[in-house]
């Protein structure tokens, strides 16, 4: 019967229920009363270490620290070798801390592996530890001690750890009675009792007094303290037997219960949010707002674990949940309940035993929807699924009677209760509730899964309620695969055929992480394995290169084609082994061009030596050309000039050896017109050296270097008709023009009078350009009328066409000018 094991505590239920029988109750070495012992919220796993301080012997061996799931089946185990350990405790996600009393805190996963440490301070090293918390603040999992010269240290994220020193605590003798974090604010506080004075602290240094006890009450002094964070509420276990529960906000009293007690509870805890749970080694209390009592005498001592929805219960031999009966699961369930999920869960049974009476119980009922949902969510309560069953089925056959109603929540209830009956198997070892399960979210389910090594589980459950794969099979499968690579037992080539066969090319899987994954345990063949598999070069490289297999990853980077990924390599190997780079990338021209290219830039030092050792004394004379203009000493630059004409002589290429010749000739011919004239010649070519002597009038020296470099006649005028022009010597100009036949005709001094802005002078020249020439210098000089008559003179429709078009545009009233030639 559903209701056997419910207890009234108040108008309301608290019902007690076996989830496991524990495997480990075979096991001679467990027994509570003698152990440490951690459980992680949210049907996390158990954790357990013999506690010598309890067993009143010297040990002669060193304890085993056992994991197990919440079944009693054993997952992992170590023996412990380290300092004396004070606490054990679960991080969130499942990470088991150690605290010794030295203050050093030890991470270790699930399966017993290190993955780090680190210290709560030189003063409780020195000093050590008392007491600690492990706590679930809102940043995280953290860790709180306190120190036997009675100060708090808090670590409010053990991911993150960074010690806050507490506030002294003000009169702490005798001693200090109890003590407890507290999250207040988005900052976690400690409530310090030091007999029947209260003190809150805070890592701002601020210590605030609290009102307790009430006036005139004779309480004694607090000795344990229970905080329920989800309403903000504490409740203190005094000395007498009182407990009193308040406001964390303001301590404003609230209930309080005498129970006539003076021990200290072994646990003191929360269930929900309405009641508080007290055991002493096999006496169980359960005690509400109403003042009154539940006892249980239990047949072993438990260890009591305060989740968010209840209470569970761990003993030597069962694994039970304690949870107040949630009000829907009263309103279907209650004897003589008259709510319609009663009615439709009566009439449902009637219809299965196919009695006439359930068509009465149908008719009884009022908002068949609301007995739909009331059965529905009912069923996410029960932890058996033949009772979950029935409800559903229950609902089904409501729904079958309603003609608008959604079936979503239906199918949804259904979909959560088969991966919570799944997760719930012995073997897997995780007892849900649907509240839990609801507040922990479905991904972190999975993940708890994956940690766990269930991935068979975990890629049917994803599959089943259709996450998408990046978020569900892919990343499982990358799991797998990482913790595949981590077995020993397996050949790399037999391990990288097989991980590649079931992950195929499945998207968002990267091989490069599971690659990271096995350079991570020194199996190097095997990642080099799995990165044939990866598809980005990106991704490849950068392994290959960590793995210093530089001459790959310089391979994969040049089959990728990407100029960036290459020269990464590229720098890596010039920092490596310098001296061999040359001889890897010798036959392999995209390397070997692009790293030419880098050292052209950065290294020409490196580039010379390149080409010296493969003799190509082209390339090895450029660089000394190019490297003499970097010199400002006259004498470097010269030197380097010298050197590439040595190297441009072995190379026998004729044009070259010549320009250089001619190139340390013009730098000497144009150091000694520096000397001569004080005015720069240094760094300009051969033409602005003529054009600069003639603007100066240094016909002789310009003439000179005429000869020397065999200037071509008609390129030697050009340059002197513009000099001379440039420079505002006319008349010079006109008697160059009369000296000899113009080798670049009489056009080129109309355009360079014209350049320089003087008409005048370009008119002068205009009778003697030759007729084919005319119109477009009387053009270029704005002689419109003349360019027209030209034009009609040499009968050129085309020169026409354009003398009217220019006229047009520059002086629109030349127009008539044009008008009788068109």
């Amino acid at each position: 019967m559903a209701t056997a094991d419910w207890n009234p505590l108040g108008d309301v239920y608290y019902r007690k229920t076996e989830i496991y029988s524990m495997e480990w109750a075979s096991e001679i070495h467990i027994d509570l009363t003698k152990s440490k012992i951690a459980v992680a919220q949210f049907a996390g796993p158990i954790a357990i270490i013999r506690d010598d301080s309890k067993t009143g012997r010297v040990p002669n061996t060193k304890p085993i620290l056992y994991v197990y799931n919440a079944a009693g089946k054993e997952i992992s185990h170590m023996r412990w070798s380290s300092g004396n350990l004070l606490q054990i405790g679960w991080t969130c996600s499942e990470d088991l801390l150690c605290v010794q009393d030295d203050g050093v805190v030890l991470i270790y996963d699930l399966f017993c592996n290190f993955k780090k440490t680190f210290g709560m301070g030189e003063e409780a090293k020195a000093v050590k530890v008392k007491d600690c918390r492990i706590f679930q603040g809102v940043h995280g999992t953290g860790v709180a001690i306190l120190t036997n010269s009675h100060r708090i240290f808090l670590v409010s994220n053990v991911d993150d750890p960074r010690i806050r020193r507490f506030a002294e605590i003000p009169g702490y003798q005798p001693s200090i009675t109890s003590w407890a974090t507290i999250n207040i604010d988005r900052q976690t506080k400690v409530i310090v009792a030091s007999g029947t004075e209260l003190t809150m602290l805070d890592n701002g240094g601020q210590s605030v007094t609290l009102p307790f006890p009430p006036h005139n009450w004779q309480a004694g002094s607090v000795i344990d303290i229970a905080v329920c964070s989800e309403k903000t509420l504490v409740a203190f276990y005094t000395a007498t037997g009182l407990i009193w529960v308040g406001s964390l906000m303001d301590m404003s009293p609230l209930w309080d219960i005498d129970i006539k007690c003076t021990q200290k509870p072994t646990c003191f805890v929360w269930c929900g949010t309405e009641a508080l749970v007290l055991n002493w080694n096999t006496r169980l209390l359960i005690v509400g707002p109403e003042k009154d009592v539940i006892t249980n005498v239990l047949d072993t001592p438990v260890h009591l674990v305060e989740e968010i929805d209840g209470v569970r219960i761990i003993s030597n031999l069962v694994h039970e949940f304690l949870e107040k009966v949630p009000e829907v699961t009263q309103n279907v369930y209650k004897i003589l309940s008259m709510h319609p999920g009663a009615m439709l869960r009566q009439a449902s049974k009637e219809y299965q035993r196919r009695s006439q009476h359930a068509d009465e119980h149908l008719r009884m009922i009022d908002r068949k929807d609301e007995a739909v949902d009331q059965c529905i969510r009912a069923a996410g309560h029960q932890l058996e699924p033949s009772e979950q069953k029935e409800l559903l089925r229950a609902a089904a056959f409501g729904k079958s009677f309603l003609t608008d109603y959604s079936a979503k929540e239906f199918m949804t209830m259904c979909q959560k209760l088969r991966v919570l009956n799944q997760i719930r198997h012995y073997s897997i070892g995780i007892p849900l509730t649907f509240t839990q399960m609801e507040t922990l979210t479905i991904e972190v389910v999975i993940d708890r899964l994956v940690l766990r090594k269930h991935f068979f589980l975990a890629i049917r459950i994803c599959q089943f309620l259709h996450i998408h794969d990046t978020e569900g099979v892919s990343r499982i499968l990358a799991h797998w695969a990482c913790y595949k690579v981590q077995q020993k037992h397996e050949s790399d080539e037999s391990l990288a055929y097989a991980i590649s066969q079931k992950l195929g090319d499945t998207p968002g899987v990267s091989y490069s992480e599971i690659a990271s994954k096995a350079i991570d345990c020194g199996r190097e063949e095997l990642a080099i394995g799995l990165l044939e598999y990866e598809p980005k070069a990106s991704e490849q490289v950068p392994l290959l290169m960590k793995m210093n297999r530089n001459e790959l990853a310089l391979l994969k980077a040049i089959d990728s084609g990407d100029t960036d990924l290459v020269y990464t390599v590229l720098l890596k190997l010039q920092d490596s082994n310098a001296t061999d780079l040359h001889r890897q990338i010798r036959n392999l021209p995209m390397a070997y061009h692009l790293y030419l290219q880098y050292c052209r830039q950065q290294n020409r030092k490196k580039m010379q030596n390149i080409y010296y050792s493969e003799d190509n004394y082209l390339e090895e004379g450029t660089c000394h050309v190019i490297d003499s203009y970097s010199y400002e000493r006259l004498e470097d630059r010269f030197s380097a000039l010298k050197d590439a004409l040595l190297s441009y002589n072995k190379s026998r290429h004729d044009f070259v050896i010549k320009q250089t010749d001619d190139q340390i000739k013009l730098l000497e011919q144009q150091v000694k017109l520096e000397e001569e004239f004080n005015r720069p010649y240094i760094d300009l070519s051969l033409h602005q050296t003529i054009h600069r002597l003639i603007v100066d009038d240094r016909m002789k020296q310009a003439e000179t270097l005429r000869k020397m470099f065999k200037v071509p006649e008609k390129r030697f005028w050009c340059l002197k008709i513009n000099a001379l022009a440039e420079s505002g010597q006319w008349a010079e100009l006109d008697k160059f023009s009369k000296s000899k036949k113009p080798p670049v005709g009489m056009e080129a001094f109309v355009e360079a009078c014209m350049k320089y802005n003087n008409p005048y002078e370009a008119r002068k020249y205009l009778p003697r350009v030759q007729p084919e020439n005319r119109v477009r210098c009387l053009l270029r000089t704005g002689q419109m009328k003349e360019a027209a008559d030209a034009a009609f003179e040499n009968r050129s429709e085309d020169e026409l066409n354009i003398s009217y078009i220019i006229a047009t545009c520059q002086m629109p009233e030349a127009f008539c000018q044009f008008s009788k030639y068109l």
